[in-house]
């Protein structure tokens, strides 16, 4: 088969299917499935509790600009996901799928937009393959349904990219291209609104890769930068001008500590070791294992022609050059390497349309059998426990992942049977949706030993003798979820975690010593405690004073009265 260019004539394309009912279940089964899980799991330690806790301490309050987090000034990331949380807890209420409800919305609208520029570009079939492979991907899928950051500025990058696809397009007028390249602009606002600049950095990153690469010069005269950074101004200043305006300390905690130290150097103790994130794509792009050298073969066989836009080479420049940005980092977490997916969702949807019948009967045939060792390893998780988190939730998590591998089987075994007889867009369909519903059954079987961490057990019994104006202490500890379930801020004891420049901003919100807390403890007015086991153990010898609340096998909470208890 010859490599896929561009549609800029009729000549050579295939017909372009209409929306058949298979799409319109499959649409509607994926809104199913992609919103409709969002309240199956509590929240879990740290970024879901902490950024749902903000949001609502930032709708409780009022104060969309100042960011706090238990009423300590926290300055580590900027707004916007925090802003749509906070939305969503005025419009729906407080909750758990609430503070996700962002994070999935941000999923879906990456793939929306990198289906609609891979259809602009090779057509519709390309386009919705382009979506059934990012939908499949299971890292793709676990960060559209986890509260954090991550996936908030991977969509805003993605929807960042796909305009810019759009906006190149050889038939795309003069007007049309321009407003392209201003939602470009705007996009890139929001994704620095979102983690900061980032959002800028690595777009212009991968331009430069891709200018050098591609020796593509003209591309330069057709992004209409003045406008465009009036636009980009316009999203980014309001914000940081009025939050420094407030907030002297914000610029150079903001810009130098959490962007040139973060960046270069383990100040937040998440070294990795150079190949950290390849396990990471290995693992994110599972589904579609036998595509990875019909990605290269898209990028390779593309036309070269210099100061002709190149998608593909543009969709590969993306991808290397973000992984090997946060390689090159100091700081590595696994959500960062989200952002490369959209692209790489596209790179592989024409690789699959490279694949010939054969070669995808015999990717299926392979996939089969990854699914097959999948389903023979899950017990191996039902053997796992430990105090924290016993035994016995493994094995209930291990049943969820036995059915979540069952069900890759039978739709890859389904699909197969489409495969070989020739309904190829149906066999990638069908196969894409046993990935996502096995995922999503992955995610939300998770609850079984992901609820114990939430602390969300003990908050009947709290709730009962926990007063609106009553203190809540975190002694040595702070809980991220706990909070948040309580409507109640924490004041911190002793260890400031994260919280440490807020407490530096202003002291007189915490107890920097157990000694204070043991002297508010006794002489203070009513007030309730978190601290974990051991914590509750030594100031018990001690002789301090508690009654005890509720435990679970993380935390202890205790008051310093006589509290009626449920047993």
């Amino acid at each position: 088969m010859s490599p896929l260019r561009p549609n800029v004539t009729a000549e050579g394309v295939r017909p372009q299917p209409g929306v058949s009912p298979f799409v319109a279940v499959a649409v509607l089964l994926v809104l199913a499935l992609w919103l409709g899980t969002l309240d199956m799991r509590e929240l879990m330690p740290s970024d879901e509790g902490r950024y749902a806790q903000i949001a609502r301490e930032m709708a409780a309050t009022g104060d969309w600009v100042t960011i706090r987090y238990n009423g300590l000034k926290y300055f580590e990331k900027p707004p916007f996901h925090l802003w749509m949380s906070a939305l969503a807890f005025e419009v729906f209420g407080v909750g758990a799928w609430q503070a996700r409800l962002w994070g999935a919305v941000s999923g879906l609208l990456a793939i929306a937009i990198m289906m609609a520029a891979a259809a602009r570009w090779w057509g519709r079939g390309v386009g919705v393959a382009a979506g059934w492979v990012l939908l499949a991907m299971p890292l793709w899928n676990l960060g559209s349904h986890f509260n954090s950051l991550d996936i908030g500025v991977s969509a805003a990058l993605t929807v960042a990219l796909g305009c810019f696809l759009i906006a190149q397009h050889p038939q795309a007028g003069a007007i049309s291209r321009r407003r392209w390249m201003l939602a470009v602009w705007a996009a890139m606002g929001v994704a620095v609104l979102t983690k900061g600049l980032m959002g800028l950095v690595l777009p212009g990153l991968v331009l430069v890769v891709y200018t050098l690469w591609s020796r593509d010069w003209a591309l330069w005269a057709r992004m209409h930068i003045g406008l465009g950074l009036v636009v980009f101004a316009g999203v980014t200043v309001p914000w940081f001008a009025l939050v420094t305006a407030r907030n002297p300390e914000f610029a150079h905690f903001f810009f130098i500590h959490e962007h040139f130290q973060r960046y270069t150097s383990t100040v937040h103790q998440r070294h990795e070791p150079w190949w950290f994130f390849i396990p990471l794509m290995v693992a994110g792009f599972l589904p579609w294992s036998g595509l990875w050298r019909g990605l290269t073969a898209c990028v390779r066989e593309a036309p070269r022609a210099t100061s002709v836009f190149q998608p593909e080479r543009l969709l590969a420049a993306w991808v290397v050059a973000i992984f090997v940005f946060f390689s090159a980092s100091g700081s590595k977490l696994p959500g960062y390497i989200l952002p490369v997916m959209p692209a790489l969702a596209v790179l592989g949807a024409l690789a699959l349309e490279r694949l010939t019948d054969r070669s995808l009967v015999r990717h299926l045939w392979g996939m089969l059998a990854v699914a097959v060792a999948l389903a023979a390893a899950t017990p191996l998780v039902g053997r796992l426990g430990s105090d924290i988190t016993p035994q016995p939730l493994f094995a209930q998590y291990a049943g969820w992942l036995a059915v979540a591998a069952a069900a890759v089987l039978g739709a890859t075994a389904v699909s197969l049977g489409f495969a070989r007889r020739g309904r190829r867009p149906i066999a990638v369909g069908v196969y894409a949706m046993g990935w996502l519903i096995a995922t999503t059954m992955g995610i939300v079987g998770h609850d079984t030993v992901g609820r114990s961490a939430s602390g969300v057990a003990l908050v009947p019994a709290v709730r009962a003798v926990l007063a609106p104006d009553m203190p809540l202490y975190g002694v040595r500890r702070l809980d991220h979820t706990l909070p948040f379930y309580l409507g109640h801020r924490l004041t911190m004891v002793e260890y400031a975690d994260e919280l440490a420049f807020g407490v530096r901003q202003e002291p007189e919100r915490w107890l920097p010593s157990l000694a204070q807390f043991v002297d508010r403890w006794q002489h203070g007015p009513r007030a309730l405690a978190i601290m974990a086991p051991v914590t509750f153990n030594q100031l018990r010898a001690q002789g301090l004073p508690m009654t005890e609340v509720a435990r679970d096998t993380r935390r202890v909470v205790v008051a310093n009265f006589a509290a009626r208890t449920a047993p």
